[in-house]
């Protein structure tokens, strides 16, 4: 089965290659992945493969049943959204939109999940189990899996995988990592209210923004002295609003920021530990404060059973010194945690970077990846779905 699906898909290159230059031009937004969901409905179909369009939104479910009379499925997502970015790669492919751009690989999530699905609808024996593959909306606002989810996606599903890109990963390669891949992230708004008075007068003022100074310094300051080493934690404040003029104290400021967290337990208590520690501060120093802390998604945790076979799969089809064991997660967020939340499943690092020039990051605006890891990407996943309902017939 193996040479099957490799010989297939070496012939579907030029094709997924033209695919995936067609999505990297037209970029969309998230949640407004229109014409990216009607290209893709259009693949899909043209393989025989059973579409249900305006899922999640802007998203798609493409259906493919087995040879048995199983009436579950495992599912395969890749997420189709663009970045606000302006491109500088020069490709003679680049956006052909101002300002948006592919700067997350998703041109590559969306082309590796059409080649896995017309792979696997291509084969002599069809599976013996059924395939759902879901086309997200919104993976950059955290929002498309939820609404994908909400529109019953999950339903019957025993198992899902996915894919990201990895420019420090070389093309050919793949990273397959146990357990905790990604963080939770989760969103923080902190008000500080003070008093204003004049600038030339401040102990007759409550001063908003030296006290805004006092907590992020302190929550900085707290992480390190008070959490658990071995249990990371980030809190970035990313934007700060607050003043009116040079002369005069400001009475209201708004810190607004991120929070990423791996372990569980450590998770769950840090919205109370953060208002306590913000709540002190601004009682010290006579101010008051509002605290709005946002759940966002939960880490993605790779299923043990799940990231064996896959594994195996593309050790079989590559070879163990392209397989790559990752020591550590990231604390980037991924909402195909929200998939997780509903069944067991597994997400791989493809490697895309290129052997002979610069390999820019995810979101910079000369990133690009190796067209040659699409051949990677989809014969991993074809043969890891078939292995499973090897494993689990």
């Amino acid at each position: 089965m193996l040479d099957e699906i490799k010989n297939i898909a070496e012939k579907l290159v030029p094709r997924l290659i033209e695919i995936r230059r067609h999505i990297h031009s037209h970029p969309e937004l998230s949640g407004q992945e229109y014409q990216t969901a009607t290209y893709v409905a259009g693949v899909l179909s043209s393989c025989g493969i059973h579409v249900k369009e305006a899922v999640g939104k802007t998203g798609l479910v493409g259906e493919l049943k087995g040879s048995s009379d199983r009436s579950d499925f495992v599912a395969i997502r890749a997420d189709m959204d663009a970045l606000p970015i302006v491109e500088r790669t020069g490709l003679e492919f680049t956006s052909r939109y101002q300002g948006i751009m592919h700067a997350c690989g998703h041109d590559l999530h969306t082309t590796v999940g059409l080649g896995t699905a017309m792979v696997l609808s291509g084969l002599s024996e069809p599976l013996a189990g059924n395939l759902r593959f879901l086309f997200q909306p919104a993976e950059e606002i955290a929002q498309g899996a939820s609404w994908m989810v909400t529109d019953g996606v999950m339903e019957n599903v025993v198992a899902i995988y996915g894919v990201h890109v990895f420019p420090s990963i070389p093309a050919g390669s793949i990273g397959i990592r146990y357990g905790a891949l990604t963080a939770a992230a989760d969103d923080l708004k902190i008000t500080v209210i003070g008093e204003s008075g004049h600038g030339a007068r401040p102990h007759e003022a409550i001063d908003a923004i030296w006290i805004a100074a006092q907590v992020i310094s302190s929550l900085q300051q707290a992480i390190s002295r008070m959490q658990n080493p071995l249990h990371p934690v980030v809190l970035t404040i990313g934007k700060i609003n607050g003043g009116r003029a040079p002369n005069v104290i400001a009475d209201r400021v708004e810190l607004v920021g991120t929070v990423r967290c791996l372990h569980p337990q450590t998770h769950a208590e840090l919205p109370e530990w953060i208002e306590q520690i913000v709540t002190d501060i601004c009682h010290t120093y006579g101010a008051k404060c509002e605290i709005n802390y946002q759940r966002g998604v939960p880490g993605v945790y790779n299923d043990t059973g799940l990231t064996q076979i896959l594994e195996t799969a593309a050790k079989d089809a590559w070879g163990s010194d392209r397989v790559l064991i990752l020591p550590e997660p990231s604390l980037g967020a991924e909402d195909f945690s929200v998939y997780l939340q509903h069944a067991p499943g597994m997400m791989f690092r493809l490697g895309v970077g290129y052997p002979d020039k610069p390999n820019y990051p995810l979101h910079h605006p000369q990133f690009d990846a190796d067209e040659s890891s699409i051949l990677t990407g989809v014969v991993t996943l074809a043969y890891a779905v078939y292995k499973y309902y090897q494993h689990y017939s």
